[in-house]
Order: structure tokens, then C-alpha cells, then sequence
């Protein structure tokens, strides 16, 4: 087992120590006799109830700690003890179909666990050496992003948008699609988000029967920033465990990517570290990187994850999404104006993109259909503004028929989700890839040029559009 990543060159055990200041979240200790290391996790309050993580060393004798835990009661002239390392969290079997937070402890109103390994959440990535490259194409049974953006078996898919056009939703119905067709274990990450979503999510997965080979953890909005800090960490400790020890896939579903970089904002501002562009803290790329780069396939088993990644109004260009967007093999892009006009899923695929649409992966006939796709697309948004200052009449064969191609693509990539039947009356659809490389071969054809648009909206295989 890989050691934490800490400063344990200063690190006297379980030393003791004295609180000299608590400023909210940020908590100052005095060690007579030598200091904690970084990110090594200390205990203060009269059971030992709260948890501190040393963040700083401030001189010889001095450390700074961010809480862990609420710090109400804590004062100064309170003793605290170090635990001798970083946090630690529970791993195994014992897991599945549990629900836990950031501490390992269990949130779902069951058993506690007994007696069960545990694994620092702080550990290095994988070693190049034993890493493979992805050449295998994980299918999800929604047909704009099995076209569009393929994801990789062992890589990492971002589902990035603004606020309210759809992140979640589709989240939920990849987990609804794959947990009952993939074979290993399923690992959801809840980085504060809404404990309304946690809830359903439980609920849903136990009606489904697919509990059982799935672990939840949740650091909800409302916990201090330190603890969203650690939950991504926490939860691939655990997947890590599965992919190592076990052998096993393991798919880790992650919302939000944002909480965890915005967890780390408030963190370094906590500490009194001078921010960089746009408010966001000066160590960013890094933070990222620690938590993205043990996400990967090795000789052994492989962890597969899609993150929902939220974008501060709408702006692609933000940090956040920047340096996230350099960490993924698939980037599947939320639009709004797609949400606006009832495209749901709101992909919007000439903004995604996938490092596996190459034809040596996906085949050639994938390739050249995605391709084809695409290209309409892209020509129906160039001619729009043409169409609205003078109208459909006005455009020449060739590109009347694009428009037409273009309208019936749009609607056809339409999808109705098994997540949303009680609010949408249409049934949820898992469609497979030769189905939907099929539908849109015969849109591109011309095959559908005569049916009405409405024929192609929320279907599934393109067999149904004649009923």
C-alpha cells in the first residue's frame, strides 16, 4: 500500500498540543515537542469529536489547521492530539450497498461497520509502468454520447454546463443504465451537492436492486470547505481498493468536479493565500491534478469515471473548466440553448468531443457517420442567421436539404431517460450503438426527408419514427 503524501519527516506520532486561536474554520495549535506533518489529521474537543487537518507550518512550534468538522466549543487552551497521519477511510466489501461521509462513518441509518481495513485518502497515483492506454469504448446507451463523444473503459468523461440544463439528469441515467449491465462495483461521489439528491439517489438505487455492488459518500454544501476538500480523495481511496486488491472495474460517478476545485478556493482563502485570476486559488492546477491523475486503468482492473463539472455562467473559459477540460478523454458539453428548446439530453456535439472517435477505435463506419453528422450540424448553424433575416426559401437546394438533415438529426439524437418517466410521460429508452449509427445513416440518406420532425423527437431506435 502506498504511503499519504505528507511531511512525515516531522512527525512525532501522536504528539499533543495546545489551541492558541480559532478564527472559524481555521484553528492555530502550539507542539512543544515537535511538529505534525502536512495534511495529518489531529483531534481536539472532549471525545476527541472534531477533526482538524494540518494545512500549514507556521514556525517551529506552531501548525495551522483548516477544520474538518464544525468547531463550535472549541477554544483557546483546548488540547488536541495528533493521530499520527492523514485521514483515513474504511475499504472492502463491507462497503457495498452503504452510504458514508468523508470520515468513513456510515449516513444511511444502518449498521456500523465492524472491524474493516482502512486506507489513507491521501495516496499516489498509480505508476506509469503498470498504467495501460484505453483502446476500448465504454457503451451508455444514450445515443448522442455513444456517437459523439465515445467514452473510454479506464478514462475520465466530463459532463460540463451551467446551472439547471441537465448535469444531474444524466448522471442519473448513466448510473441507471450501466449498474445493471457493468459487472464491477459503481462509486458515487457526492462533492456538495444537494442531500435531497443523495436521498433519491439511494432510494432509487435499492428499488432498482442494484445497491448491492454500489458505494455512496457525500460531503453535502452545507460541511465545512475542508471536508468537500477531502470527499473526492476519500472516494477513490475506496475505488482504488476495488481496482487493486479486488481486481474489479470500477465506475465512479462524480458531481461536482466544481464543489471540489471551489472546496479548495475556500480552503486557500481560509489559509490567507493570495489568490489567483478570477478569484480561484493559486495551487489549482495542482489540487486538480493530485485528485485526477489516480483516476486510471492498470494491469489489474480499471476505474472508469464520469464527473459532472459545473460552469459558472456559462463561461467555458473560466479555470475551473479550463484545467479540468485537460484531464478528460471525453468532454460532453451541456447548451442551453438546446435545454430551451426541449433537445433533451442538451448535448450540444460540436462543442463536445472524444479522444476515442478515431476510426482505429470506434471503426470506420462509427468514424465516418459521426463525422457526416457533425459536418450537417455545423453547416445548419452557419446558415441560421441567413435563415432568420431571410427565411428557408431563400437558400439553395443543397443547403435546404442540409437544414432538413440537420432538424431531423437534432431530434433524433432527442432521448426520452428512464430517470425522468414520472415527470415526462414518455418511457425511458436504452438504445444500442448499431441502432442509433443506423438512424442517422438513414437521416443523412435523405430516407426521412418527408417525415414530419415531430416523428424523430424523444424515440429510441429510428423504427419507431414510422409508427
Amino acid at each position: 500500500m502506498k504511503e499519504p503524501l505528507a511531511d512525515s519527516h516531522n512527525d512525532t506520532g501522536t504528539a499533543r498540543g495546545t489551541v492558541t486561536a480559532v478564527r472559524g474554520n481555521v484553528v492555530d495549535v502550539r507542539f512543544e515537542d515537535g511538529l505534525p506533518g502536512l495534511t495529518h489529521v489531529i483531534r481536539a474537543g472532549k471525545d476527541n469529536e472534531m477533526a482538524l487537518e494540518i494545512m500549514a507550518h507556521l514556525d517551529d512550534h506552531h501548525a495551522r489547521a483548516v477544520a474538518l468538522t464544525f468547531t463550535q466549543g472549541l477554544a483557546e487552551g483546548d488540547a488536541v492530539v495528533s493521530t499520527g497521519g492523514s485521514l483515513r477511510v474504511p475499504v472492502g466489501d463491507e462497503l457495498l450497498g452503504r452510504m458514508f461521509n468523508v470520515f468513513g462513518k456510515p449516513i444511511d441509518n444502518g449498521e456500523p461497520l465492524g472491524k474493516v481495513q482502512e486506507w489513507p485518502v491521501l495516496r499516489d497515483p498509480a505508476p506509469l509502468s503498470s498504467q495501460r492506454a484505453g483502446d476500448e469504448v465504454f457503451m451508455t446507451g444514450i445515443k448522442a454520447i455513444d456517437l459523439m463523444t465515445p467514452l473510454e473503459r479506464g478514462g475520465k468523461a466530463g459532463l460540463f454546463g451551467g446551472a439547471g440544463v441537465g448535469k444531474t439528469v444524466v448522471i442519473m441515467e448513466l448510473i441507471n443504465n450501466m449498474v445493471g449491465v457493468h459487472e464491477g462495483v459503481s462509486l458515487f461521489c457526492g462533492i456538495g451537492e444537494r442531500c435531497r439528491e443523495g436521498e433519491e439517489l439511494y432510494r432509487e438505487m435499492r428499488e432498482a436492486g442494484v445497491l448491492d455492488s454500489t458505494v455512496m459518500l457525500f460531503a453535502q454544501m452545507n460541511e465545512p470547505p475542508g471536508t468537500r476538500f477531502r470527499a473526492g480523495h476519500a472516494a477513490l481511496s475506496m475505488a482504488e481498493y476495488f481496482r487493486d486488491e479486488k481486481k474489479q472495474d470500477v465506475l465512479l460517478l462524480v458531481d461536482n468536479v466544481f464543489r471540489f476545485i471551489q472546496a479548495g478556493m475556500e480552503v486557500s482563502g481560509l489559509m490567507g493565500r493570495l489568490p489567483s485570476r478570477l478569484g480561484y486559488q493559486p495551487t489549482l492546477g495542482t489540487e486538480l491534478a493530485e485528485f485526477e491523475e489516480r483516476i486510471s486503468s492498470t494491469q489489474d482492473g480499471a476505474i472508469t469515471s464520469v464527473q459532472a463539472v459545473y460552469v459558472p455562467a456559462d463561461d467555458f473559459t473560466d479555470p475551473a473548466a479550463v484545467h479540468t477540460f485537460g484531464h478528460l478523454s471525453s468532454s460532453i458539453v451541456l447548451s442551453r440553448k438546446k435545454a430551451s428548446e426541449g433537445l433533451y439530453p442538451a448535448i450540444d456535439p460540436l462543442a463536445s468531443g472524444s479522444s476515442m472517435l478515431v476510426p482505429d477505435v470506434v471503426g470506420r463506419k462509427h468514424y465516418d457517420v459521426a463525422r457526416e453528422v457533425r459536418a450537417t450540424l455545423a453547416s445548419y448553424e452557419e446558415l441560421k442567421d441567413i435563415i432568420a433575416m431571410l427565411g428557408m426559401e431563400e437558400l439553395g437546394r443543397d443547403d435546404q436539404l442540409t437544414v432538413n438533415r440537420a432538424r431531423r438529426l437534432e431530434r433524433f439524437l432527442t432521448q426520452p431517460f428512464y430517470v425522468t418517466e414520472q415527470f415526462t410521460n414518455y418511457e425511458g429508452k436504452l438504445v444500442k450503438l448499431e441502432d442509433t449509427l443506423d438512424g442517422c445513416a438513414r437521416i443523412l440518406d435523405d430516407e426521412f426527408r418527408e417525415t414530419p420532425e415531430s416523428a424523430l423527437y424523444m424515440i429510441g431506435s429510428i423504427d419507431e419514427a414510422g409508427r
